[in-house]
């Protein structure tokens, strides 16, 4: 296992720099390599925007976090998901390229929204910060998503899955980092 600093990749996502993004990725895979590993996860959904720069640059494989929530939904059933994750991330293509090769349909939140989500994400969730009314605004949101036919929400960042399961929910939920790490231990016991 090997990352970069969380500030080093919000300096480049907060300038837009995909390619430094990939850069900080693919430093750790070269590292990783180095040291014997057999495949690479990244499980930090966000930073997946720059998976397309990293894989063609990468002779390590990689097993993209979205693949594994596609897969997921298709098992059950999914026909429309709501995306949830940082303002970043939901605004990107990470998900949407993902699911519409699978068939699946997605909605993402509105613009004030995904900025709440963000704002919740990197000023309380990171730092172990779990308010009653920052849950209760994923909740609402999801809710709003399902009144509009979604029948699943994609946990789209590690730290969602802190404070929203299927427990509390309005929707069924695809846990992004569960599946992952479901899809690494697979892959490592086929090798």
């Amino acid at each position: 296992m090997h990352t970069h600093s969380l500030a080093d990749y919000v300096d480049r996502l907060d300038r837009a720099d995909i390619d430094g993004v990939g850069d900080l990725m693919l430093s750790s895979a070269s590292k990783l390599e180095r040291a014997g590993a057999d495949f690479l996860i990244c499980p930090d959904n966000t930073i997946h925007q720059a998976m397309k720069y990293v894989t063609c640059r990468s002779s390590m494989r990689w097993l993209h976090i979205a693949d594994g929530v596609a897969s997921e939904a298709t098992a059950r059933g999914y026909k429309r998901v709501a995306l949830t994750g940082t303002q970043w991330l939901v605004e990107s293509e990470v998900y949407p390229d993902k699911l519409a090769a699978a068939g699946i349909e997605y909605i993402r939140p509105n613009k004030d929204e995904r900025q709440r989500m963000g704002e919740i994400i990197m000023e309380e969730l990171v730092y172990g910060i779990f308010k009653p009314d920052s849950i209760a605004h994923f909740q609402k949101v999801i809710e709003r998503l399902k009144q509009q036919g979604c029948d699943a929400v994609v946990l789209g960042c590690t730290e969602i899955p802190l404070i929203l399961n299927d427990e509390n929910s309005p929707l069924p939920t695809l846990d992004s980092t569960r599946l992952l790490a479901r899809a690494a231990l697979d892959c490592a016991l086929r090798q």
